[in-house]
């Protein structure tokens, strides 16, 4: 298939950052206002990253329905933006690949907000191997047994059905029933997100040397905790 004849969407899946709502695994160590402003540096480098790929249609949709108004601001007018459908994560998955299937697009990846450092290459090779390699889904595996992204030519709702969503078996089961259903699927390189205090620390690490008056991804994400002292502090003494 020729990548540049087909109509794809990329649609990250994001939350409106309010103390409560997000990062909550991440207290006390962080205070809900400090994770909720690190959620929105998550949101600003996701969003920075993708504006970059071409020949990609790019869409948030968000939760809850009245947050519009926060994603509009932070994306240009060539995203569409939409709310969450569905009572639990698997169903607001699927709907999003049931509608978007409708609306005539030939692939459709779906991605977290909790990767601030993913690289866009792992977008563009999702849509590679539906394409080229004519996979049903694809998956971008995280370090804790979920996955960061999911890519489908068509929707396959059993995939999100009875899924223990927020524990290590996530994408195993996932998997399981993808083979059970003789369901093609292809994974990407592992990447972690952004859960709890030592993944903080470890991203801390990673860039710790990186130049700050440079652009790079990830980078608005690290620098907010740069100037966390309960970050620098803890590093320090692990060194």
């Amino acid at each position: 298939m020729n990548k540049g004849s087909q109509k794809l969407l990329l649609v990250v899946v994001a939350k409106a950052p309010r103390p409560g709502d997000v990062k909550t695994r991440l207290y006390p160590a962080l205070t809900p206002m400090e994770a909720t402003d690190l959620y929105h540096c998550f949101i600003i480098d996701r969003i920075k990253e993708i504006s970059m790929l071409k020949g990609i249609d790019l869409a948030v949709s968000y939760t809850p329905e009245e947050s519009k108004e926060y994603f509009a601001r932070l994306t240009s007018n060539g995203f569409h933006l939409f709310a969450q459908r569905g009572n639990n994560l698997g169903e607001r998955l699927n709907n999003i690949f049931v509608e978007k299937a409708a609306e005539g697009f030939d692939a459709v990846s779906i991605i977290d907000s909790d990767t601030p450092d993913l690289p866009r290459s792992f977008v563009q090779q999702s849509f590679k191997f539906l394409l080229s390699d004519r996979v049903d889904a694809v998956f971008g595996p995280c370090h804790d047994g979920g996955y960061y992204l999911v890519g489908m030519r068509t929707p396959h709702p059993e995939l999100f059905q009875d899924i223990p969503w927020s524990t290590d078996s996530v994408l195993p089961i996932t998997l399981k029933k993808a083979e059970k259903k003789r369901i093609k699927t292809k994974l990407l390189p592992q990447w972690n997100d952004l859960d709890t205090f030592e993944d903080l620390l470890e991203y801390y690490q990673k860039y710790k040397y990186k130049l700050l008056k440079n652009d790079w991804t990830g980078k608005e994400t690290f620098t907010f905790l740069s100037n966390l002292e309960k970050i620098t502090q803890r590093f320090n003494m692990r060194e």
